[in-house]
Parts: C-alpha cells; sequence; structure tokens
C-alpha cells in the first residue's frame, strides 16, 4: 500500500523551481492538461502542480489540483524516472470527473514517452 503515497518531499514548491520547469522544459497537452517536462539531476522525480486564476475561484482551482494529484498519485510507479514534471489544469478539467483526468493524464504521458510500460 505505501507504494501509492505521494510524499511531500517530491512536490516543486519553490517559484524558481516552477519557472525553470516552465522555461526550460518540453510542453505535451490535451484539453484537460498541459505538462511540462524538464530532464534534471537536482530535481530529479519531483513533480508540481498548477492550475490558472483564469479556470475560476479558488475552490475550482484547488479542485482541479486534487484531481490532478490523486491522477498522478495512481500512475507515480509507472513514470519514468529522472524528470521534473509540472502539471497544469485547464479549463475543461474544472467540469471532469476524475476518471477523465486519469485518462487525460496517461494519454498525455504516453504521448511525452514517459511511461515504463503501456498502461
Amino acid at each position: 500500500m505505501r507504494k501509492y503515497t505521494l510524499p511531500r518531499s517530491i512536490l516543486i514548491k519553490r517559484r524558481a523551481d516552477f519557472q525553470r520547469v516552465y522555461q526550460k522544459g518540453k510542453t505535451f497537452s490535451n484539453r484537460m492538461i498541459v505538462i511540462y517536462v524538464f530532464r534534471s539531476d537536482d530535481l530529479f522525480g519531483r513533480v508540481g502542480f498548477a492550475a490558472g486564476k483564469k479556470l475560476g475561484s479558488a475552490p475550482v482551482r484547488n479542485r482541479v489540483k486534487r484531481l490532478l494529484r490523486e491522477s498522478y498519485r495512481l500512475h507515480r510507479e509507472d513514470i519514468k524516472d529522472g524528470y521534473a514534471i509540472l502539471l497544469v489544469g485547464r479549463k475543461a478539467a474544472t467540469a471532469a470527473k476524475c476518471q477523465d483526468v486519469e485518462r487525460a493524464l496517461v494519454d498525455v504521458l504516453r504521448r511525452a514517452k514517459l511511461l515504463k510500460k503501456q498502461v
């Protein structure tokens, strides 16, 4: 059961780290999620979650981030190591169910070639 946890130590929190992944990372997206992928030694295996103000009020943005965190948590073991990943929610994710966001995440990870095996 322990492998499905999402420890706080892997979260990207500093603004400078977010900016570095935004600016130097490669972008992959679909209608619900944008991911920025940055190969990094010092941000090895770290992940960040974001939802911009265009999505709506604070509760809406927090819900989108919760959905992204849960989807990532379920597939964390399937993702290749050595990358810093930033997950950003889009407007379509505000009305989506958890399963829809999870499917969208797997789709975008597959296109980014970040999955260890096909899920």
